[in-house]
């Protein structure tokens, strides 16, 4: 079995709340290797397909980032999982309400073994 970290890509719009929070809060869980960026013009960080080619799994906040996602990059998405988290754009950055939100949905999509 192999026991690297998985590597997670958190996709949000502009890269300055939500995946930007998420990236914070698991940068020091030692099951995962994780990065963050946006899809929209303007973003802190854009994704690109070297962010998809990096990542073993993506993790969208919202259906229409997905969606972006496999519309930009067919080829980069083609076998790789992308889940949604469901997460509207109504928190600001390392909201506490926001971090027990990304905790618990990940809890669920990645339960501890």
């Amino acid at each position: 079995m192999n026991n690297e970290p998985t590597k997670i890509l958190f996709v949000c719009s502009r890269n300055r709340r939500r995946s930007l929070t998420a990236e914070r809060v698991f940068a020091g869980d030692p099951r995962w290797r994780v990065r963050s960026a946006g899809t929209e013009e303007g973003a802190r960080i854009k994704v690109t397909a070297g962010h998809l080619g990096w990542a073993d799994v993506m993790v969208a906040m919202e259906k229409r980032h997905q969606e972006r996602l496999r519309q930009k990059y067919p080829a980069a998405m083609a076998d790789k999982p992308c889940v949604c988290l469901f997460i509207p754009d109504d928190y600001e950055y390392m909201a506490a309400d926001l971090i027990e939100l990304l905790r618990e949905k990940m809890r669920e999509l990645f339960p501890e073994e």
